[in-house]
């Protein structure tokens, strides 16, 4: 560790669906936010670890601030809220195509009682022309007093170095909090469920919407290291129920395969999914359940 090596912890709010998860894995270089072009994809925060040889910063990717309209989007929100209090810096991140709204008021209204500094991230900024960027930028700045404002295109990659440099140019002195090799302090098996969930949200498109979760009932590893995996998909209705599953199981099998494909790159070797689809009547709604499904305030 050099002597003014730099250290903390960043998170990144905004409305569902700006580019949060595409800018955590961008920046840290693989997979370990699930992205989904529907709102509301990311559920827990999910930090991302990226070390440099000086500097090491912590990125929490948290849910979508929005409007709850069940138990488990009360978590999703407090969650988010309550990360404001706890890092050293706050990627406020909009989308450039959609602009301002009052999703938007919502958040800056919170960011008002928080003593962090804040960076204004216009993301997307690859979809719009370059001549509507200015006006947006003097939109937002009167409406807060922002550290800087620095446009990006998380999936193109444009502007995210420079955005390091500044976050870095703004970290304290600190410590190194994980080792070098170490991309995320999530364990596989979230991960796993993660990218599992996700193709359930890429591949059903509109007929399944956020009320899917994932839970990895077993992981082992057998013969010539081939790790085996047994999961099941929690659904509310029998309705979702078949559309899971498929005509004589295709969808359930096109989820397994595209699932499996990304767990292998994930472990970096051969994988056996099974799958599995159980209906929990309402469990959104039910905090017994939404604890047992791994959403659970006490470990915020």
């Amino acid at each position: 560790m050099t002597t003014n090596f730099k250290s903390g912890f960043i998170a990144i709010i905004g409305r569902p669906n700006v580019g949060k998860s595409t800018f955590m894995n961008k920046v840290i270089g693989q997979k370990i936010a699930i992205m989904s072009d529907k709102p509301q994809t990311t559920r827990n925060k999910i930090q991302g670890v990226l070390t440099q040889k000086d500097a090491q910063m912590v990125f929490i990717d948290t849910p979508g601030i929005h409007k709850p309209k069940h138990r488990l989007g009360d978590f999703m929100v407090r969650i988010a809220e309550n990360t404001l209090n706890e890092v050293d810096a706050i990627l406020f991140m909009i989308d450039a195509k959609e602009g301002y709204g009052k999703g938007d008021q919502y958040i800056l209204d919170r960011l008002n009682q928080v003593k962090r500094p804040v960076y204004l991230i216009i993301n997307k900024i690859d979809l719009i022309h370059p001549d509507d960027l200015f006006p947006l930028i003097e939109q937002y700045r009167v409406k807060y007093n922002f550290e800087e404002i620095i446009p990006i295109s998380a999936l193109k990659g444009n502007n995210v170095e420079p955005l390091l440099d500044v976050l870095k140019g703004h970290l304290p002195e600190g410590p190194r909090y994980y080792p070098e090799d170490q991309v995320t302090d999530h364990p596989e098996r979230f991960i796993i469920s993660e990218l599992i969930r996700e193709k359930v949200l890429q591949l059903t498109k509109e007929e399944i919407p956020h009320s899917v979760t994932v839970l990895i009932e077993n992981i082992e590893t057998r013969e010539s290291n081939a790790i085996f995996i047994q999961a099941t998909i929690i659904t509310e209705r029998k309705t979702q129920k078949g559309i899971l599953i498929g005509r004589q199981g295709s969808m359930l099998k096109n989820i397994g395969k595209s699932a499996r494909k990304d767990i292998e790159a994930l472990l970096g070797t051969k994988v056996y999914l099974e799958l599995w689809v159980k209906v929990k009547k309402d469990w959104r709604n039910r905090q017994s359940q939404l604890k047992e499904y791994g959403y659970r305030d006490d470990d915020y």
